[in-house]
């Protein structure tokens, strides 16, 4: 996904690419797609562009993956979407080892790079001012106006946006409930940290743990 500055009339907006990278090149290329790397950001790109990965516990980003494609994507093939959450989390493209194999690629691909930053989830659920502003420092903002900040964090907060999306404001379909009448199915859902207990029986959640287990321990998730 890209914003584009121009489509707000405001040069000073960044121009940002959003995107899974390596696990959509994984799950959604074909042939073709794979030669090409079309899924993927270009090298020349990476080198130039500032580099922000967003990380959240794999057992959570898992479950928040499991209802995407089971409550929300049309275009899922019905075979996943008859899977249950155990037989997903075993899958071998979108099940937890393929999450914990593509993050630690990611690692490795930018942890040494100067323009590089890890920021994870739960710190910005946990502290979300202290974490907001030290983004915008890496992006390049210095001077930030502080009624302007306050306003962003406010706009932004998971239950403002849970409220915005049940009134139908977003005119992007990414961000439209699959079906108004499902609570499973929104795109601003839960939030929750460790919500994965909710969803994986004991006997997934040890297997879950394993994989977790090969986790880059830079992360800081442990179990």
């Amino acid at each position: 996904m890209t914003l584009e500055p121009e489509q707000y009339g405001d040069p000073g907006i960044p121009r940002i690419v959003y995107s899974h990278d390596i696990f959509e090149q994984g799950t959604k290329a074909d042939l073709w797609d794979q030669v090409r790397g079309k899924y993927l950001v270009p090298a020349a790109a990476l080198r130039r562009a500032k580099i922000i990965l967003l990380a959240r516990d794999p057992r959570d980003a898992f479950v928040s993956l499991y209802v995407q494609m089971t409550r929300r994507t049309r275009e899922t093939p019905e075979e996943l979407k008859q899977m249950s959450a155990g037989e997903l989390l075993r899958d071998r493209a979108f099940g937890i080892e393929s999450i914990v194999g593509i993050m630690n690629g990611w690692l490795r691909e930018f942890a040494d790079r100067p323009n590089f930053l890890l920021v994870r989830y739960e710190s910005l659920r946990q502290n979300p001012e202290e974490h907001f502003r030290g983004l915008l420092e890496v992006l390049g903002e210095r001077a930030v106006d502080p009624a302007a900040f306050a306003h962003a964090l406010e706009f932004s907060d998971f239950g403002n946006m849970k409220k915005m999306e049940a009134a139908g404001a977003f005119e992007s379909k990414i961000l439209r409930a699959g079906d108004v009448r499902d609570p499973e199915s929104f795109k601003v859902r839960r939030g929750k940290v460790g919500g994965y207990q909710d969803y994986l029986s004991p006997d997934d959640q040890s297997f879950a743990a394993a994989a977790m287990s090969k986790l880059n321990p830079l992360f800081g998730y442990r179990v």
